[in-house]
């Protein structure tokens, strides 16, 4: 019988222990949360140019180039109207920085031609026409674009 009694003391001691410690540990994450959303939120910008392209494969290529850009917070490449909306911080980085990395990644832009290396590398499918338009404004039909 003292055995018993002996375990459950022993359990119960184990599981105030454990108890304090988990609420430690809760109080300590709550407190980093606090911290972080009290430091000031940074001012993003936000830009919309003209990027040629075709498929989708096109849009991972271009959007990971933009985003590989450090200060970059989104890329979204838009196939049909040809035009990427970027988001960033423009402390760490600006829009020729980010038309760069586009046209080295094989992609003209409308400021800056893609590199021949990089397009001559891209796959079949992605090997856009270099006279192609840009920022396409109004209604887009996907019958006015390449279908990849």
């Amino acid at each position: 019988m003292k055995k018993v009694v002996l375990g459950v003391a022993i359990l119960a001691t184990i599981g105030l222990t454990s108890c304090k410690n988990e609420a430690k540990k809760d109080t300590d994450v709550n407190n980093a949360q606090t911290e972080q959303t009290s430091t000031p939120e940074v001012a993003m910008t936000t830009a919309t140019f003209g990027v040629r392209g075709n498929c989708g494969m096109c849009k991972n290529t271009i959007e990971k180039a933009v985003n590989e850009v450090e200060g970059v917070a989104s890329a979204d490449w838009d196939k049909l109207r040809k035009q990427i909306n970027v988001s960033f911080d423009d402390s760490k980085t600006n829009l020729d920085a980010i038309h760069n990395a586009i046209a080295a990644s094989g992609y003209d832009t409308d400021k800056v031609a893609g590199s021949e290396e990089a397009y001559s590398n891209l796959p079949n499918c992605c090997q856009y026409d270099h006279d192609m338009e840009m920022s396409l404004q109004g209604e887009v039909k996907a019958d006015e674009t390449s279908n990849h």
